[in-house]
């Protein structure tokens, strides 16, 4: 006999309960599809459903990221309810897509966007009566079940953000109430089956990122009901656009971008009066802008950069109604309105040339203009816009202080030193449109503003808020990105061959099994214009997310200027982990000229020697012009004048010129051999600040003998001080030029002087192989013999004795106390 527990009893009676309770719950529900629910749920790797409550009541409300949790089933009666929908939405499953699905017969609606499932979509799923399936946001490879094309209750299809591929089935094309088909980011190939022209049911259509070949095909006319979206960006389709597509009259969101093919005039879209949205990005589009554009009064964005669009923007791009709304006063509020709605126009990188209108530069809107060539009177005005949201210009004008062979930047990040190199900072949250421009020899641009994120302001900048552990992590901590493009340039830079080093760390997606990190980003890199990189994806090339990935590139500048730009040519994923992630990314940029040997710089006592050389020619000089009677021996003329015991003194020539009331004819009374002679009657006038002195009334005087034994010294002295200016800098005095301002040398050495920054003069080649002390009293010396005032420059001997040491130029004796070392004095 077996004997059971004592408590036995209660315990089966609990089961019991426990069972009929259940079974009583459940009997809404028929026990085929509760049995297939659990089949579901372990095929998808859903392990959380308690089956003993009621799965009809399997809900939870969705978030702000997504998340959903639900089961529903159809308005139950006494005895039978079913399934009707499932959705699972952004919880990282990893199974499979299930089979078992087919067993809820009356499921109409299945959604696992943005999850991590993998393998192939069942093709038995053709079987059912669906009528939403959303599969967005997966790791799903193979192709579109040709038995999708048996689903005739189908309405939406959404397959974006996958790695599907192969051909569209045909067989797609005959589902008669299908009006979305979302097929963007796979890798499906093949031309577009001709088979489609039959969905006439169609709203949305997007293919976008993916290998299409073929042309757009022209059956797209036949979808006159589109009425949300055609996106048809990167896609693969070659051009033109057909002119058939301004038979869709209810577009309100037209995107196309990146086409291949021959260049082709604008489409007739003036039909297309709701478009909210307009991109025809890169299509390879020529002619004129119509003019029909400006009566678009829906129209929020206008994207037609980087075709090849000329002539002038319009006079009447906006009719005169709206430029009257637009500047009274008394139609504020429509003037408002209007602008709300043109949110960013960008023309960006064609050929428009003219003026710019007023309009445009005296908005506030987000208008890119860069790159085109208007007049130069406009570009001014744009250049001035430059500081709002806009650009409208190539970065032009970079003023120069001196040639360079390299540049570093920190590109999103703080200024820090990595193996000896000081990596600027590229802080500046500056917009999606815009440019900035550093203190010293570079400058970036960035167009285009982020899609379908219902933010209001696009960041430009990421921050990963944990350290990374790779090499360097400082240059990966923070990264700009952008929308479209985003250029760095590099200014006053030698001629020769550049090494340039682009560092790249992906920390925007999440790492690990969940769907955050199936975003794909991929753009291109174009270096002095050329292509150099096609389809860079960061996170595969690094070997995952959060790791650096270095590209090594070179480039030989001619003219200066080192042009790098990264541009998003529509390809990658646009909503993973949320809507509106996409662009480039770089994380720190580094440019050397390692071939560049700068000229051999001399030391500065060599220099001190080439200008004590320099003087004794200068004296030497002197002395041969003065022995040939050149110069007026004032020294023998002084003792012969003593000697003849007249009184005599010396004038300078403002006290000449006054004597003779400016050499009035008047007190002329004769001519000699040096020129005409005055007769003068002096008043008392001060010599040398505080002594007056008169001197005889009547005085007589041969001014040109004057003036030449006044200037010829003083000149002589000038221009030693030129030569010596040129010396300790390296420069031409004439040639030192910028490529907007043209500045002689001792004008520059003078604004140094006065910003106390003197150092700046010398030769860069010298590098730090110059004594200070003997550099700077050569500088100060140089500047008093180029003194504007001549009596104020001195004498050839002073000059050598201050070279030597053995005086000390005036202005500079309290800073050589500073300078030098009490026991060194």
């Amino acid at each position: 006999m077996r004997i059971f527990p004592r408590n036995f009893a209660s315990l089966a009676i609990g089961i019991f309960n426990s069972f009929t309770t259940f079974a009583s719950v459940a009997t809404r529900l028929p026990p085929e599809e509760v049995a297939a629910l659990k089949e579901i749920g372990k095929t998808l790797g859903k392990t959380d459903w308690d089956f003993s409550v009621d799965p009809c009541t399997f809900s939870t409300e969705r978030n702000l990221y997504g998340f959903e949790d639900s089961v529903t089933c159809n308005p139950c009666n006494d005895t039978v309810c079913h399934i009707t929908r499932i959705a699972l939405k952004a919880q990282d499953l990893q199974g499979t897509l299930p089979p078992e699905l087919v067993r809820l017969t009356h499921l109409e609606d299945i959604d696992l966007s943005r999850n991590y499932l993998n393998g192939t979509i069942p093709p038995e799923w053709g079987s059912m009566k669906l009528v939403n399936i959303s599969l967005l946001g997966n790791r799903l490879m193979g192709p579109i079940p040709k038995e999708f094309g048996n689903i005739s209750t189908l309405e939406s299809l959404s397959l974006e953000f996958n790695q599907l591929s192969g051909p569209i089935p045909p067989e797609l094309g005959s589902l008669p109430r299908l009006w979305k088909l979302h097929l963007t980011s796979n890798y499906f190939t093949g031309e577009l089956p001709k088979e489609l022209a039959k969905l006439t049911t169609l709203k949305d259509f997007r293919i976008g990122s993916n290998n299409f070949i073929g042309k757009i095909p022209d059956f797209i006319q036949n979808w006159v009901d589109l009425s949300t979206r055609l996106d048809i960006q990167s896609s693969g389709l070659d051009g033109p656009i057909p002119p058939g597509i301004g038979l869709l009259t209810k577009l309100s969101d037209l995107r196309i971008s990146d086409l291949n093919g021959s260049q082709a005039s604008f489409p007739p879209l003036n039909n297309l009066t709701s478009l909210k949205n307009l991109f025809l990005r890169s299509c390879n589009i020529n002619g004129t802008l119509p003019e029909y554009l400006g009566t678009m009064t829906k129209l929020k964005i206008l994207d037609l950069s980087f075709n090849n669009l000329s002539g002038e923007i319009p006079s009447n791009f906006i009719d005169q109604t709206t430029i009257e709304m637009m500047y009274g006063y008394q139609h504020l509020i429509y003037f408002l309105v209007f602008f709300i709605l043109l949110a960013n126009w960008y023309l960006t990188e064609n050929l428009l040339s003219g003026p710019v209108p007023s309009w445009m530069l005296q908005t506030s809107t987000n208008i890119d203009l860069s790159y085109n060539n208007f007049s130069l009177g406009s570009s001014q005005d744009c250049q001035q816009r430059n500081t709002g949201n806009g650009s409208c210009l190539t970065l032009r004008g970079f003023s120069c202080d001196r040639k360079r062979s390299s540049f570093h930047i920190n590109c999103g990040g703080k200024e820090v030193s990595i193996d000896g190199n000081k990596y600027e900072r590229d802080r500046d949250e500056i917009g999606p449109s815009n440019y900035y421009r550093s203190t010293t020899n570079w400058a970036f641009s960035s167009t285009g503003n982020f899609m379908d994120d219902d933010r209001t302001d696009d960041p430009s900048i990421l921050t990963n808020s944990s350290r990374l552990s790779v090499h360097n992590s400082e240059l990966y901590m923070d990264a700009r990105i952008s929308p479209i493009s985003l250029t760095y340039y590099g200014f006053c830079l030698v001629k020769g061959n550049y090494d340039i080093t682009l560092h790249f760390a992906e920390i925007m997606f999440n790492d690990g099994k969940s769907y955050s990190s199936l975003g794909r980003r991929i753009f291109d890199i174009y270096i002095q214009g050329k292509r150099v990189q096609k389809n860079f994806n960061i996170d595969n090339e690094a070997g995952g997310i959060g790791k650096e990935v270095i590209k090594k590139y070179t480039a030989k500048v001619t003219d200066g200027t080192l042009e790098i730009r990264f541009y998003w040519a529509g390809k990658g994923t646009t909503g993973l982990p949320t809507r509106g992630v996409y662009g480039p990314l770089i994380s720190a940029i580094s440019v050397d000229n390692l071939d560049y040997e700068p000229p051999k710089g001399i030391s500065a006592g060599a220099v001190v020697g080439i200008m004590a050389a320099a003087a004794f020619v200068i004296i030497l000089l002197l002395g041969i012009l003065w022995w040939r009677g050149f110069l007026i021996r004032k020294d023998t003329m002084d003792q012969d004048l003593k000697g003849l015991d007249l009184q005599t003194g010396s004038f300078t020539l403002r006290q000449i010129k006054a004597a003779t009331n400016n050499f009035d004819e008047a007190n002329k009374i004769g001519e000699g051999d040096f020129g005409s002679v005055y007769e003068s009657e002096l008043a008392p006038f001060e010599l040398g600040g505080d002594i007056d002195v008169r001197i005889e009334k009547k005085v007589y005087m041969a001014p040109k003998y004057a003036m030449h034994g006044y200037l010829i010294d003083k000149v002589d002295v000038y221009s030693f001080g030129i030569v010596a200016l040129e010396i300790v800098s390296g420069r031409s005095d004439t040639s030192y030029r910028t490529k907007e301002y043209c500045l002689y040398l001792l004008d520059w050495a003078l604004v140094l002087k006065q910003k106390g920054d003197l150092m700046e003069l010398v030769d860069p080649t010298l590098g730090s192989d110059f004594n200070k002390i003997e550099v700077t009293v050569m500088i100060n010396v140089a500047l008093l013999c180029t003194n504007v005032s001549p009596i104020v420059r001195p004498a050839m001997s002073s000059v050598v004795s201050m070279l030597e040491g053995r005086t000390v130029p005036a202005s500079l004796v309290n800073w050589f106390q500073i300078q030098t070392p009490p026991m060194s004095r």
